[in-house]
């Protein structure tokens, strides 16, 4: 009963968004064709044809995104981030659409009108409902009846999490005893709250209304779950472990299912799918942009570089990039040929701390090199390493293996992303900060990352270059 209720409250949510997605798409029409100073409209008949790709796509993306799985525990911003993410996937979809169907009389204002109307009214439609979920579960109903097996401090906080978030609706009935009768119990367990010891559980979940049996136990006694785990399963009944396992203070918890075995992972770099789909895709359309604007600048260094010193125009030195990968890093030549040999006999120049060498006057860079350098124009071929997948245009710069070997474990870490040709680094004082703040802006960067943070590092690297800052 309780899962056919769900069913029918997430149909009306889905037919609720077509409504107004089509009632949106009426409205920026109405809105476009009354504003006189643009070319006017065509009868809307022309355009009604479009619903047929707009209510797919928008229902697609809504239900990608997570739009209509349960709000119950969610946050506002939890809640608003599902219609965000397909207004924006979907829109663009349709973008593309009108263009290669060569659609150029449909208005791209009337499309950007529908978008603002859209997002904001199912916005305003979801916050709304969430708003009104959490008063009717304040006044005591369509709760959920939770039932605690543990009665340690964990479990007593747990369930205080619950009292505290009455809008959730979420009723702890009791907690039961899983370890020995005589074991520690947490002091805010009053003995009326122990409904009794797991050995029972069958006869409390078939004899009493429970929603959710949560399992709250210590590592050593996990192996005593798994029968009454089995129970909940045989009754129906939802059953959720939490434990903590290890001591992680990066990692986090995923859980998942791999053919029918049930796997636990611990990820110490954020899961963010879509935003590193879009992370590619904006490093391949950047890429392509700035190799064609620049082409002129990328000749002029060809050339440069070929009549300043003997050699090669490119230098291809092997990096390491994700995970340890190793590749070549191209870069138009800065120094002598022989500059690799060179390098151990002039460790004395670096004036960096770490694993890494640079020298303000290194004696091996040529003089159209320092040019190069200092405006960061050595480092255009690498938007081909872009291209072909080895890096990003943002992230942590791709060392030497040599490095690497130097590495402790913590450093080590730096290459659990792809690397990049600009990164937080880079745009807060290149060469005038030690390897030290090197990896902890790094690190910072990897724990902190999201599609807007590459958004908003790429801009400031513009003024870092034309600085002769460089990148």
């Amino acid at each position: 009963m309780l899962r056919e209720n769900n069913r029918l409250i997430v149909n009306a949510f889905k037919a609720a968004d077509l409504v107004i997605t089509a009632v949106s798409f009426c409205a920026a029409y109405i809105v476009r064709d009354s504003i006189h100073s643009l070319p006017a409209l065509k009868p809307f008949s022309e355009y009604s044809f479009l619903f047929l790709f707009i209510l797919p796509l928008w229902a697609g993306f809504l239900w990608r995104y997570g739009a209509y799985t349960s709000i119950r525990t969610k946050r506002l911003s939890q809640t608003l981030s599902p219609v965000f993410k397909a207004s924006v996937a979907a829109v663009l979809v349709l973008m593309t659409l009108l263009f290669v169907f060569k659609l150029h009389y449909i208005s791209r204002a009337l499309i950007v009108l529908f978008f603002l109307f859209n997002t904001l009214l199912l916005a305003a439609f979801k916050a709304s409902a969430l708003a009104f979920s959490h008063y009717i579960r304040k006044k005591g109903y369509n709760f959920r009846t939770i039932l605690i097996v543990g009665t340690g401090k964990r479990a007593e906080e747990f369930a205080r999490l619950f009292k505290d978030r009455t809008e959730w609706g979420l009723h702890v009935l009791g907690f039961m005893e899983i370890g020995p009768k005589d074991e520690a119990r947490s002091p805010g367990i009053l003995p009326r709250k122990i409904i009794g010891h797991v050995d029972n559980l069958k006869g409390v979940i078939t004899s009493t209304q429970i929603d959710e049996v949560v399992f709250i136990v210590p590592r050593k006694l996990l192996d005593r779950i798994e029968a009454p785990v089995l129970t909940c399963e045989q009754v129906g009944i939802k059953a959720s472990i939490v434990a903590d396992l290890y001591p992680h203070t990066i990692a986090k918890m995923e859980s998942g299912e791999l053919e029918g075995w049930p796997v636990m992972t611990f990820n110490p770099i954020a899961n963010h799918e879509k935003g590193l789909f879009f992370k590619r895709a904006l490093d391949i359309i950047v890429s392509c942009v700035i190799l064609t604007l620049v082409s002129p600048v990328f000749n002029l260094a060809v050339l440069g570089v070929k009549l300043s010193s003997p050699g090669p125009v490119f230098f291809r030195q092997v990096r390491c990039g994700k995970n340890g990968r190793r590749f070549n890093v191209l870069k138009f030549r800065t120094m002598v040929a022989d500059a690799d040999e060179q390098r151990e006999s002039l460790m004395h120049l670096n004036e960096m701390s770490g694993p890494v060498f640079k020298s303000k006057n290194d004696p091996r860079v040529t003089p159209i090199g320092r040019v190069l350098r200092k405006y960061s124009i050595d480092e255009l071929p690498q938007f081909i390493n872009v291209l072909m997948g080895d890096m990003s245009i943002v992230g942590p710069r791709p060392p030497l293996p040599s490095e690497v070997e130097k590495y402790d474990l913590a450093q080590r870490r730096r290459l659990s992303v792809k690397p990049g040709i600009t990164c937080l680094w880079q745009v807060n004082g290149r060469n005038r900060i030690g390897f030290a703040d090197w990896v902890r802006l790094d690190l910072e960067y990897i724990d902190k990352w999201s599609f807007w943070l590459d958004i908003k590092i790429i801009p400031k690297t513009v003024p870092a270059v034309l600085r002769g800052t460089g990148i």
